[in-house]
């Protein structure tokens, strides 16, 4: 059959994504991939060099997502299917493009992980992320921040005269448009998938970039790449250099082997090519491969141990199979950020597809026989040169411009195209995408001024860039463009002219919570506790006589608010003023997990750990536990000398 592409739905038990956190993101990162400054300098001068080039400090402009919950239920999720008589590709436009199944027809399998439900926890940089598929990872260190996000979607030609289908957006941590072309050729047993980023502006831009595979593991599942070595990180925040397969006596190469969660960056041999591949105890299953742009590989395992296994079965649920994760990026390590100059591109092509091999020779004790076996294989089924001819024949096609509409992503691409008069073939960010977020962006872009609100609302969401900093500083200086003004000003590290803004707009703002938390954000970041707690405790009172509780956008402002008011009174030591703000919490909110563990926290700040004790007993879920978090560790430790419970249990590193 020729390739067809198709529009179809696909039904799925998943968790509700719920609303964005309405307050602006000014806290510093949280990603647990971090190396300390000091322990740098033992590694080679160019990854030391990438790993410290503009990272982030924060996600800013985008929104935190941290509304989501656990109660599943079936959900049609739009879908688009990629097909011909070999292989059938499955897309989710709507959660950034996911590749959901790789189904090989031929011998009827599953090529990745293919997660039964859609629940999101706790693993992208802005919140909201969900197991299974390959996602592909831009902006910083991380799961990206489109990871729950829509993409815009589109039929375009294939180099083979067949149809492609593009996946594009405006990454907006970073700034840069981005493609990914998914081209699936006639008769072919492998999907190739051509990506483009490009910096349309005047200044070097950082990128990052991991395609990232889930597959499934196994006991005898061997994860194969061309390395004798790897940079190691296991969420101690350290990055050393390990042997490849065996490390302390184990192979790490057999992903349940392993106790604790762990990376496992493989060192590549420059002029080698760029493959990894995850075969089960038949030496069936995936190998992915691409043009020599996109030089790194990397195994991520969850281990044998309590931790991981609990976080397998609270990404998915109990009884299905687990998962590790093999991926491919720009830069050896998932820490570093390579720079694109202005005006400039990358762009590579990427293939995945099923791959067999000698079961005996690629679990054999000789490493090196194993992976020379593994290459063999892939050569005949794909050699080397068809991968850059794939490319070489893609590159002329990804500036053709898109066919037929499939999904339609944000209206973020359209703003920023509008405001810089942006060129770009192939990614049309057309004026019908701009919807109500961008409205008053819109009205200051052409007449100057950010508009008022008619009336009490949340604040929308912020833009930080440059450009954007500059016209708010030239607009009137209305209270709403103060608080805008003063979080573009965060962002670009000038605290305390931000402190400036957000002070000048409390004079005469008619809604004043959204700048007294800022204010009580910067306090906090400046170590002043008692003074972040007063301005917490003033914002949520003033919160509380504007908000309309029927109204979701205020539930998720009295959520996010009344969350961060009272971790900081609770660290201020101020249990009375905490069970103010707790008693004044709508009783749907405190039901949440997250609020069980803060009204657990508040019980032991009253020395009634009896009570905190029974909130544990009873039981209850933090949707969103952050990866790598030990609250729950932290807070029990304060009830009682017992083991923690194996419910809680989510340890991605060994006790200390």
């Amino acid at each position: 059959m020729a390739t067809t592409v198709r529009r179809t739905v696909l039904t799925l038990p998943a968790g509700p994504l719920g609303p964005e956190n309405p307050l602006p993101a000014l806290r510093p990162l949280d990603e647990t991939h971090v190396v300390d400054e000091r322990d740098r300098a033992a590694l080679p001068r160019d990854m030391a060099r990438q790993i410290g080039f503009q990272p982030l400090s924060t996600v800013l402009p985008a929104r935190i997502l941290d509304g989501y919950g656990r109660e599943r239920t079936p959900t049609a999720l739009d879908a688009i299917v990629i097909e011909n008589d070999r292989l059938r590709a499955t897309v989710l436009p709507g959660l950034g493009g996911r590749v959901h199944s790789l189904h090989h027809k031929p011998t009827g399998r599953e090529l990745l992980y293919r997660n039964p439900v859609l629940q999101p926890a706790d693993f992208a940089l802005n919140g909201a992320w969900f197991s299974g598929g390959i996602e592909w990872n831009i902006g910083a260190t991380g799961h990206t921040a489109l990871s729950c996000a829509p993409l815009h979607a589109a039929r375009v030609p294939a180099p083979d005269g067949g149809e492609m289908v593009r996946l594009w957006e405006w990454e907006r941590l970073r700034d840069l448009p981005f493609q990914v072309d998914l081209w699936l050729p006639e008769d072919s047993d492998f999907l190739h998938v051509g990506v483009r980023i490009r910096n349309p502006h005047e200044h070097t831009a950082p990128v990052y970039w991991w395609s990232n595979i889930a597959v499934p593991e196994g006991e005898r599942t061997r994860v194969l790449a061309p390395a004798d070595e790897a940079w190691h990180f296991g969420y101690e925040r350290t990055l050393t250099r390990v042997p490849v397969p065996v490390s302390g006596s184990v192979d790490r190469t057999y992903p349940l082997r392993g106790e604790f969660p762990a990376d496992y960056f493989y060192e590549v041999p420059d002029g080698a090519r760029r493959w990894i591949a995850s075969l089960d105890e038949d030496g069936h299953g995936l190998v992915q491969t691409s043009t020599d742009l996109l030089r790194g590989r990397k195994l991520f395992l969850w281990g044998s141990g309590a931790g991981g296994r609990r976080w397998q079965e609270w990404l998915t649920e109990p009884g299905t199979v687990g998962y590790a994760e093999i991926q491919a990026g720009l830069a050896r390590t998932q820490l570093e950020h390579v720079p694109l100059e202005p005006g400039a591109e990358f762009s590579w092509l990427e293939s995945y597809g099923p791959l067999s091999a000698d079961p005996l020779t690629v679990h054999g004790e000789d490493w090196a026989a194993a992976r020379a076996e593994t290459e063999q294989r892939l050569a005949e089924v794909l050699p080397r040169a068809d991968v850059e001819a794939a490319h070489e024949a893609w590159r002329p096609f990804a500036d053709t411009e898109p066919g037929e509409s499939l999904a339609t992503g944000s209206g973020w691409g359209a703003l920023e195209v509008r405001r810089g008069k942006y060129e770009l073939p192939g990614t049309p960010f057309a004026d019908s995408t701009l919807g109500e977020q961008q409205q008053p962006w819109l009205e200051l872009l052409d007449q100057g001024a950010f508009p008022e609100p008619r009336r009490a609302v949340p604040p929308g969401p912020s833009m930080v860039s440059p450009h954007w900093r500059d016209m708010l500083e030239t607009a009137p200086a209305e209270p709403l463009t103060e608080y805008h003004l003063g979080v573009a000003q965060w962002h670009a590290g000038d605290r305390a002219q931000a402190v400036r803004s957000w002070e000048r707009g409390l004079v005469l703002a008619p809604s004043r919570w959204p700048l007294l938390r800022c204010l009580a954000v910067a306090a906090e970041e400046g170590r002043q506790r008692d003074r972040a707690a007063d301005l917490y405790g003033e914002a949520f009172d003033d919160l509380c006589a504007e908000r309309r509780d029927e109204d979701e956008a205020w539930t998720a402002a009295a959520a996010a608010l009344g969350r961060e008011a009272l971790e900081a009174l609770l660290t201020a030591g101020r249990p009375a003023a905490a069970r103010s703000v707790w008693a004044a919490l709508p009783p749907a909110i405190r039901q949440r997990g997250r609020f069980r563990l803060l009204e657990a926290r508040l019980l032991i700040a009253e020395d009634d750990r009896a009570a905190a004790r029974a909130v544990f007993d009873e039981g209850f879920e933090v949707e969103d536990l952050r990866e790598g978090a030990q609250i729950l560790d932290e807070v029990w430790a304060g009830i009682t000398d017992e083991p923690l419970p194996d419910r809680y249990n989510f340890r991605m590193r060994p006790e200390r």
